[in-house]
């Protein structure tokens, strides 16, 4: 029975993944359109009259859908880009080319299993938790993981063969490795303020009150504006692209990409827009917790309201990451990497060692 719910759990999270990220996708696509003034993908499906009487039920629906993108961007963009020539440049290994895109995709994929994504609740005398790996150092595995990701681009930019592919491996590279930096002494503050490593506790120590961590430490907000900055460049979304710069590499990394292997390279990055979302949702807004409201223990339709508040919160960050992605130009390269290591490394240690005094000294008075 334990193998059954560990399987259905992680089924259910691979669907949240999948559709976080193609929400993504489609506010990426026709978000962009409303920003720049444009109207984006309204054609496709809009015109779709069926003469099968059964089909012609989900006529409505689909021209709905048609208007708003979704048909173009969630169908037809996917099925164009599968069937594509999946070419593999001359003198490079054609495994090690194929093992670049998932090794990008797995760590991020792998990072979603310490992530709760509902209260516990009880169902046939089971109690069930919505976390596929209930590790008590959630934190570290989620840093970890970003590590790890850095390797599946550096794979790709080499294994394509292209000074332009390489040059956006290099560059990406240098970005993920100088932010990790700040980001993990980010992680050391947020550990330090909630005494724990354990992301469903953290979320926990939120429930009473406005459930915001700003308000446990003064740091809090300090926190916040570091780990969403560095969050965007670990990320490699604008204004942090510099690793696939259109206007200078061609699409940096993954050029020598095509078919599946692209869209791997980008569901992983809309899969981290989501992951991001979804920390920042943990460490600071109380997770599936609704201010100044108790949800009942262990009742399934409590967790589902939870997971419905979990997510509503974590929707609203993908989409001001993609609003912020087409609003703010690309930063020059210089500026980028003395951001990280004159601004936020120093901003974050800063932050770090007045959070540890903080502590020190409620510990001393108690």
């Amino acid at each position: 029975m334990q193998i059954a719910i560990l399987v259905a759990k992680a089924f259910i999270i691979q669907q949240v993944i999948l559709g976080l990220a193609s929400f993504c996708t489609w506010v990426e696509r026709k978000g962009s359109a409303l920003i720049q003034d444009r109207i984006g993908a309204n054609r496709a499906g809009v015109y779709w009259n069926p003469k099968n009487p059964l089909l012609k039920i989900f006529t409505p629906i689909v021209k709905v859908f048609g208007v708003l993108g979704v048909v173009n961007t969630l169908l037809n963009d996917a099925i164009k880009a599968l069937l594509k020539e999946d070419f593999v440049p001359e003198g490079t290994s054609t495994f090690m080319h194929a093992l670049g895109p998932f090794m990008a995709v797995l760590p991020v994929f792998l990072a979603y299993c310490v992530i709760p994504m509902a209260p516990d609740f009880e169902v046939a005398g089971y109690t069930i938790r919505m976390q596929i790996a209930s590790l008590n150092t959630g934190v570290l595995f989620i840093l970890a993981m970003g590590s790890i990701a850095v390797y599946g681009v550096v794979l790709a930019g080499w294994t394509g063969n292209n000074k332009f592919s390489l040059l956006g491996a290099l560059r990406a590279s240098a970005q993920m490795i100088s932010y990790e930096l700040a980001m993990g002494i980010a992680f050391a503050t947020l550990i330090l303020s909630y005494g724990t490593l354990d992301l469903y506790e953290i979320i926990e120590v939120q429930k009473s009150g406005w459930g915001i961590n700003p308000l446990y430490y003064p740091t809090g907000i300090l926190s916040f504006i570091i780990l969403f900055i560095v969050g965007m460049a670990e990320t490699k979304r604008g204004p942090f692209d510099m690793p696939e710069s259109e206007s200078e590499l061609v699409a940096g990394y993954f050029t020598e990409y095509s078919g599946m292997k692209f869209l791997l390279f980008w569901l992983g990055e809309f899969a981290e827009i989501a992951l991001f979302a979804i920390i920042l949702t943990i460490f600071f807004f109380g997770g599936w917790h609704i201010p100044f409201v108790e949800l009942p223990e262990g009742v399934w339709w409590a967790a589902l309201v939870g997971h419905g508040v979990l997510m509503t919160k974590v929707v609203f960050f993908c989409v001001l990451q993609i609003v912020i992605r087409w609003t703010l130009p690309r930063f020059r390269y210089d500026h980028l990497m003395n951001l990280g290591w004159k601004g936020l490394l120093p901003l974050s240690l800063f932050n770090l060692m007045i959070t540890a005094a903080i502590v020190l000294w409620g510990m001393n008075l108690s």
